[in-house]
């Protein structure tokens, strides 16, 4: 009977063990494939607008738009998801809704239809990166931690798509990057169905609600925010700024990769770096060195310089990012984790971005780039500030979970 019990436990343990190990492969698979499609979209999306004819505040007012909607539906969703208990059904929901509508894309080339057509797509593209983190928060449970190793499957994608890509756009012709997004974007969807199915927290309490929106939270997004606004010109035109300085596709394609190439290597590292530092001190560190960053670019013409100063997207996005995302999920209580990084992914990707972009279009169009940089420079270093001032660190502040 005894051994019985113990062969039916080592199964038990086995399966679940299994169960673990495939959902892990599940979030890493969903990680490739949708920073997949933003290793052609990012990069190369504004370039196809610059070649169908659009103006620089045009351009900036789609990117602009994109993020904006994400402010909204990012809410709506996380919300929605986690009082209802839906965040898989909606994530496939979204996934396939998305796919379905960017191949509009395809058809047109007038710019008040696109316009229109972004804002519908992106109200079901919006929650998919915040549940995806939140699932990835799930599954990871007590390996947290180890975050950075599950999300560098992303920058890995990112960063082979983003070099395949600029060589054959030297080759054919930017607008391929429409039907690319699709074909990668309809895999993903596919892909999705085989989420897991993690277990809701519905029982919220006031205390608890009070708690995501403590002074903590607040000055963390505010600062955030900063820092998202800041990359505006680098996610809006850097492509366009590098093609003004006389650029090939090629060399944007590697400059794309070499800062990704810098982020996976922050990323696999992710384990000792929280073992080191707490979350705040990360979170500090990235303001300063994001100040440095737009400051170099600014003032860079040199091919060499301007690919030296992409490997300290490492720290401006690798180690922000994953910081960011370990804080607000440990601010945020049990039964709000996907509100929780739909409010970040809201306030940051979405509103931050949404400023940067306008700011930067706006910009532009005096017919150079490089002050956009000056104005990044200058909104990080705000950030940084702000947060410094806020938070004190003593050597007590761990950010191991």
């Amino acid at each position: 009977m005894h051994a019985t019990v113990l062969a039916v436990t080592d199964e038990s343990i086995t399966v679940a063990i299994g169960a673990m190990t495939s959902d892990k492969n599940t979030i890493r698979i969903q990680y490739f494939l949708y920073f997949g499609a933003m290793g052609v979209f990012l990069p190369y999306f504004n370039l196809y607008c610059l070649k169908i004819g659009f103006s620089g505040f045009q351009i900036g007012s789609l990117s602009a738009v994109r993020a904006a909607v994400l402010i909204i539906f990012s809410l709506f969703w996380g919300l929605m998801a986690d009082r209802k208990g839906l965040r898989r059904p909606i994530y496939i929901l979204c996934s396939m809704a998305s796919t379905a509508l960017w191949a509009l894309f395809l058809f047109t080339t007038d710019f008040r239809f696109m316009l229109i057509l972004t804002i519908v797509y992106g109200a079901f593209y919006a929650p998919i990166i915040s549940f995806l983190e939140a699932f990835a928060m799930d599954v990871l449970g007590k390996t947290k931690h180890r975050y950075g190793r599950t999300r560098a499957w992303g920058s890995v994608a990112f960063i082979v798509v983003v070099v395949v890509v600029g060589k054959v756009i030297d080759r054919y012709d930017v607008g391929i990057v429409i039907a690319l997004v699709l074909a990668i974007s309809a895999i993903q969807a596919v892909a999705a169905t085989a989420m897991p199915r993690t277990r809701p927290q519905r029982t919220a309490q006031s205390h608890e609600a009070v708690r995501l929106f403590s002074g903590n939270t607040v000055v963390f997004l505010m600062c955030a925010f900063l820092m998202l606004v800041s990359h505006g010109a680098y996610y809006g035109f850097f492509s366009i700024h590098l093609a003004q300085l006389g650029h090939g596709g090629s060399f944007i394609g590697l400059c794309w990769a070499l800062a990704s190439t810098a982020e996976v290597v922050v990323m696999i590292n992710s384990p000792r770096l929280f073992a080191r530092f707490s979350f705040k001190r990360v979170l500090a560190a990235s303001f300063a060195v994001a100040a440095i960053r737009w400051g170099v670019l600014y003032v860079a013409e040199s091919a060499m310089v301007i690919m030296a100063s992409q490997l300290l997207h490492a720290v401006t996005y690798g180690a922000f990012h994953m910081a960011g995302i370990l804080y607000m999920d440990q601010l945020a209580p049990d039964t709000d984790k996907t509100l929780g990084q739909a409010l970040n992914n809201a306030v940051t990707y979405g509103l931050g971005l949404t400023v940067g972009f306008f700011v930067s279009g706006a910009l532009y169009e005096a017919g150079n780039s490089a002050p956009l940089f000056l104005f990044s420079a200058a909104t990080a270093l705000a950030g940084g500030v702000l947060f410094s001032c806020f938070h004190g660190f003593s050597s007590g502040d761990a950010g191991s979970l």
